[in-house]
């Protein structure tokens, strides 16, 4: 202390500065030192919210929809006639493999073996020969033979995809009471029949 009052007056204040520059100097080591930690941290954590972000996203990428699983009726000429359960994936080809394949005399002609297959759908194979009746959404040619929801019974009505025996009653109760159908898309008038039924129904009805 002794030594510093000896100083002259420019001596104290060059001392001064000198102290002042020095402390600034560390100042803004420590602070420069502080945020590049601080830095390293948040890039760390952006990095690992990122990485996670991109697990999930490949999680949901990997993870296949599963079809749904739909009931399909085969009748006639295969092999094991029957209800089978399939993917809503599947083609008509593909249920007919399940049915054990085609009978000898079956006439394959009459089918669209690339046909998607849908829920509660028949797919009725006839022999060499036969003129049939029945409907078959595995048949999807110009001739398919359309059921009229203006004539058809009871019974018929429920060879459609979807129509069980309350809906088959209702389409003819509607007809009764409200006179023929003029157009396919009135079947939505009724109640039960909305659009997802209706898709299934109009390539195979007609009101002729």
């Amino acid at each position: 202390m002794k030594y510093i009052k000896s100083f002259t007056v420019r001596e104290k204040f060059l001392l001064a500065l000198v102290v002042v520059g020095l402390g600034a100097c560390l100042f803004y080591y420590f602070e420069s030192t502080k945020a590049a930690k601080e830095e390293t941290l948040f890039s760390v954590q952006d990095f690992s919210h990122n990485t996670e972000d991109s697990d999930d996203l490949a999680k949901d990428e990997e993870t296949p929809t599963e079809p749904e699983l739909i009931m399909v009726d085969v009748k006639g000429a295969v092999v094991n006639p029957g209800v089978y359960e399939m993917e809503s994936l599947s083609r008509v080809k593909d249920v007919i493999t399940r049915a054990g394949g085609f009978v000898k005399d079956a006439d394959q002609n009459q089918l669209n073996l690339a046909g998607k297959v849908v829920d509660e759908m028949v797919i009725y194979v006839p022999v060499v020969g036969e003129v049939s009746t029945m409907p078959s959404m595995g048949n999807l040619s110009g001739d398919t033979k359309l059921i009229s929801i203006n004539t058809a019974d009871l019974n018929e009505l429920q060879e459609l995809p979807g129509i069980g025996p309350s809906k088959a009653d209702s389409i003819i109760q509607y007809r009764e009471e409200n006179g023929a159908f003029k157009a396919i898309e009135e079947l939505q008038n009724i109640s039960g029949i909305g659009e997802k039924t209706f898709e299934k129904l109009k390539d195979l009805i007609s009101v002729q």
